[in-house]
């Protein structure tokens, strides 16, 4: 078995958080529903919206028949909103290219809207038990790490699922394991900023560790202050018209009072192009829903 796979499934089977998506039974669609909620939002806030989610489209059919604006609605206040269009687009071509089915195969996953290479791993790791190695910002820390002795990643790689493989026992139950647990020691144990050392399975071994904990230039991609940004416009924007939805809102009406008209039209204008707001007559609502 490779160097981290044994004390990874060790530490794994006793410290794993309990999380819906790694319950018996859960499914490709919720797995699928998690990980595109899980990008680049907290666990703690996608649980709620995810059994929240899937009470109310539990199918991909289910969603596919729902206006996109719907999507969006319910996507509240996950952040990054176009999210919730892609997902509605990858439940129509679901339903119409796989019978509402989740398809299994690698390359049929990635010719969904919305989807890249991790998350279709992921759907067919975690949900149909293939064997293929899984790459997520926390495994790039967790072999940064303890195999390069670097205490940041450099940019993602190709290179990134081949170290990764190497790290695979050949039983597909035990590479499965050791995929997720690599996600799940980065995320609470070896973290960015404040590392649990002391409470690391790897730390006997960590080629980090061993060297010192020399540093090694951050080359992660810095996010802009929310505060001010379009982003936060934008999220204002979107919250007035799902508050309205299925209504649509004079163009005056949203967010009149923003400190900045430039930025709220600008944020406007992106939202219209980006597909997640529509504007007809001087009126904006969300896409998908008739015209009053």
């Amino acid at each position: 078995m490779p160097g981290l796979a044994a004390p990874l499934i060790a530490w794994y089977r006793d410290a794993a958080r309990d999380l819906p998506w790694r319950r018996e039974g859960f499914g490709a669609w919720g797995t699928l529903v998690s990980e595109f909620m899980l990008q680049q939002t907290p666990v703690n806030r996608v649980v709620p919206h995810l059994e929240a989610w899937l009470t109310r489209w539990p199918t991909p059919a289910d969603l596919a028949a729902s206006p996109p604006g719907d999507a969006v609605t319910q996507w509240a206040n996950l952040g990054y909103p176009r999210r919730a269009l892609w997902l509605h687009r990858a439940a129509v071509e679901i339903r119409d290219r796989h019978d509402g089915v989740v398809p299994r195969d690698v390359d049929a996953l990635l010719a969904l809207t919305g989807i890249g290479d991790y998350t279709a791993r992921a759907v067919a790791v975690f949900a149909y038990g293939d064997r293929h190695p899984v790459v997520d910002t926390n495994t790039r820390r967790v072999l940064a790490r303890a195999i390069g002795g670097r205490a940041q990643p450099g940019p993602p790689h190709r290179r990134d699922l081949e170290a990764m493989e190497a790290e695979l026992p050949a039983d597909i139950a035990e590479a499965a394991i050791v995929n997720a647990a690599a996600m799940e020691l980065g995320a609470i144990v070896c973290t960015a900023r404040a590392p649990k050392c002391e409470a690391c399975p790897l730390a006997a071994q960590c080629a980090w560790r061993v060297a010192g904990y020399p540093a090694s230039e951050d080359r992660r991609r810095k996010q802009a202050t929310y505060e001010g940004s379009d982003r936060q416009t934008r999220g204002a924007v979107l919250k007035t018209l799902r508050e309205a939805a299925p209504a649509a809102v004079p163009v005056f009406a949203v967010i009149p009072e923003w400190p900045d008209a430039a930025q709220r039209d600008r944020a406007i204008d992106s939202l219209i192009a980006d597909g997640l707001v529509e504007a007809d007559d001087d009126h904006l609502r969300l896409p998908g829903h008739p015209s009053s």
